[in-house]
């Protein structure tokens, strides 16, 4: 349903059965990974009109990794990251993949 990038690939899905006979396939909830539980593996210093996805394109090579950015610091509003020039974002591997692994 989605590509081995996204972070929505390892998400169970589930069937909803409708009135009307159509089944309507869904991705279940994904919860925030708690920020502590995800391997560090740099630290990023927001620069005035920086935006997430150019941060990403720039540490990652890939511009729609910004999410791997927004859960390792907490992120519900991906934007507030880069509102301020000198925040410290955290860097990390996607969850399951410990310190020395590959993760971008």
């Amino acid at each position: 349903m989605f590509s081995a990038t996204s972070r929505y690939y390892s998400l169970p899905t589930a069937v909803c059965d409708l009135p009307d006979g159509r089944s309507v396939r869904f991705v279940q909830r994904r919860l925030l990974p708690p920020p502590e539980q995800l391997a560090q593996i740099g630290e990023r210093v927001v620069k005035p009109r920086d935006r997430l996805d150019r941060i990403a394109g720039e540490v990652f090579g890939d511009a729609e990794q910004y999410w791997r950015i927004a859960d390792a610091n907490r992120a519900m509003d991906p934007d507030a990251l880069t509102a301020e020039p000198g925040r410290r974002l955290r860097i990390t591997l996607p969850p399951g993949i410990p310190a020395g692994g590959t993760g971008g």
